[in-house]
């Protein structure tokens, strides 16, 4: 099981209004943007920037961090093995499949198993 990119999650209302200044501190335009039910995300660097009201991305709060991991399956076998708790059992989203987890020290996590046309383009070039 591999890490293959972690992102810092950043909260805001308005993405479009977040993204200029993070575009001037990391020198880099957006690499993977979407909506995912109600918020809409952006990947630019190593943040994952979480933007809609307030209610909908607290959602999503209960993770401090996103983990593209190469193998979601190998990895939940690790994470049970060292007593963390599946909160959101695997599930098939827009850039692949992905789970939360607890760990058994209370860290909240969001781990993500990109599609392989996305680990090509963002992990392999």
């Amino acid at each position: 099981m591999t890490i293959l990119k972690t992102y810092a999650r950043l909260w805001t209302d308005d993405l479009d209004r977040a993204l200029p200044l993070l575009e001037q501190l990391t020198g880099e335009q957006p690499h993977l943007r979407l909506t995912f039910e109600a918020v809409s995300l952006a990947a630019i660097g190593d943040f994952l920037v979480i933007a809609g009201p307030a209610e909908e991305r607290a959602k999503y709060a209960h993770a401090s961090a996103t983990v593209v991991v190469e193998d979601l399956d190998a990895l939940q076998v690790a994470l049970e093995s060292a007593d963390a708790t599946i909160t959101s059992p695997a599930t098939t989203g827009p850039t692949g499949r992905f789970l939360y987890a607890r760990h058994a020290d209370g860290a909240g996590v969001e781990y993500v198993e990109w599609n392989p046309e996305l680990v090509r383009r963002l992990i392999r070039a």
